[in-house]
């Protein structure tokens, strides 16, 4: 029987890496915004910190369950049910931005803003999603470069939209900004409809092909992963796995650092250094793009080394660790700069190195491991700003920089936990040839 097979490997891919994009910019949405909210509702420093923190809490916890359902399904369904629920959030708050403020938006309204962004940030756990998308349309040999364009260029989307919110805000206002955002969030949507596609094997499936079938008539047309049938044992064997958790505990540190930054730093710099928005939003951009473009190279890095993986990690670690304290002391925004580079720089080598020592660390559960890594480390980007924004509220306009303190703790628990996987023994055996490609999934995602 003949089948009705669409798309291309490069269209997988493309299609992806423009859904990541747009979901993920909504982790820069209230960064430039804040100060704005902040001023109408009476905001203290510690609701705010909550505030731009909240799209990374769905952003972060949405990414295992929807990796695990793309499993079943293919990524294209997974995918647009995200996009649509921070399309919804979106909604919310654009209608907020033209209704509601500046005049009648009070503290009242604080909730809704955090369920809302709260939506928004579902558009963040597409990462997870595109991942085993990507993957199950490369072969195993052509991952690498697949994965390494879908994560590069789609973590850029922060910062690029950091840089350009603000510059929005200051041309058309705050209402007709939202209404722009909307509709670029609604028009990536229906992008990624037309573009994304399942791999072939997820199409056959959906048209009622067996699954030995399915699997024969994919790899004959070039698929060489599919689904495993243990996910959950995987993600169960990982977790009693100490390695696990400092893996965890060094993304949550990195990843998760480098979306708390993204979001806090605009009004970092705004308050502390009375910068105005467009030049707080643009050093805020500055280091989210750098964090993200880096981590391309890091993963080239940790490749080449000798024990590439911890070695790259404790080298970034050393220079994440140095900027913090660069920031900690700078009393002028030119002295912030190079402190924001430096941290750039060891977060997103770092991020890079972590999925480096995922296989090595715990082998006979990677796609468990992985998803526990790259589900709760990003958990971080919610926790880290309220942290932030408590050090304010304590201490006042000084708290801000104070408050990179956290980072300095942070980062030497993470070179700890790096120094004993390391140096924890031999490593452990490498597991024999599985017929569960998932475990394939999670190398690459350096």
């Amino acid at each position: 029987m003949a089948r009705s097979l669409r798309g291309t490997p490069s269209q997988g891919l493309w299609g992806a890496t423009l859904g990541f994009f747009f979901g993920f910019a909504a982790v820069a949405l209230f960064g430039p915004t804040a100060a704005r909210f902040q001023q109408v509702m009476g905001l203290s420093p510690m609701a705010v910190g909550f505030l731009v923190a909240m799209p990374s809490l769905s952003g972060s916890l949405l990414r295992i369950p929807f990796a695990a359902w793309v499993e079943t399904t293919g990524g294209r369904k997974p995918f647009l049910v995200l996009l649509g629920l921070s399309s919804i959030g979106m909604a919310g708050l654009t209608a907020v931005a033209v209704w509601i403020y500046p005049d009648s938006l009070t503290a009242a309204w604080y909730p809704a803003l955090l369920a809302l962004g709260m939506l928004c940030g579902c558009g963040i756990a597409t990462f997870s999603v595109g991942i085993s998308q990507v993957s199950y349309w490369h072969r195993q040999r052509q991952q690498g470069r697949a994965l390494a364009l879908f994560g590069g260029l789609g973590n850029v989307a922060p910062g690029i939209f950091t840089l350009v919110l603000p510059f929005a805000l200051g041309q058309w206002g705050l209402a007709t900004s939202y209404v722009a955002w909307f509709v670029m969030l609604l028009a990536g949507t229906a992008l990624y409809a037309f573009m994304g596609r399942n791999s072939w094997y997820f199409q056959l499936r959906s048209q009622g092909v067996s699954d030995a079938e399915a699997r024969r008539e994919a790899t004959a047309l070039g698929q060489e992963l599919f689904p495993a049938r243990n996910l959950i044992e995987s993600l169960r064997e990982s977790a009693h796995n100490p390695k696990t958790w400092a893996l965890v505990f060094i993304y949550f540190t990195t990843f998760g650092g480098f979306i708390a930054l993204t979001a806090w730093l605009p009004t970092y710099y705004t308050q502390y250094y009375g910068l105005s928005p467009l030049l707080a939003g643009g050093l805020a951009g500055l280091f989210s793009l750098l964090c993200s473009l880096i981590r391309v190279g890091g993963g080239v890095l940790a490749d080449k080394l000798r024990e590439g993986g911890e070695n790259t990690a404790v080298l970034a670690l050393l220079i994440l660790l140095s900027g913090t304290l660069v920031m900690i002391n700078a009393a002028r925004y030119e002295m912030a700069l190079p402190g924001e580079i430096l941290m750039a720089f060891g977060m997103g080598v770092t991020n890079a190195a972590v999925f480096k020592m995922v296989p090595q660390a715990v082998p006979r559960a990677v796609g468990g491991a992985s998803g526990w890594v790259g589900g709760l480390g990003a958990f971080g980007g919610f926790v880290i700003p309220p942290v932030l924004a408590f050090a304010v509220r304590d201490l006042g306009k000084a708290g801000y920089a104070i408050g990179f303190i956290v980072f300095v703790f942070l980062t030497l628990l993470s070179l700890t936990m790096t120094w004993i996987l390391k140096y924890s023994g031999e490593p452990a055996p490498a597991p024999a040839p599985s017929t569960q490609p998932v475990e394939s999934l999670a190398e690459p995602l350096i």
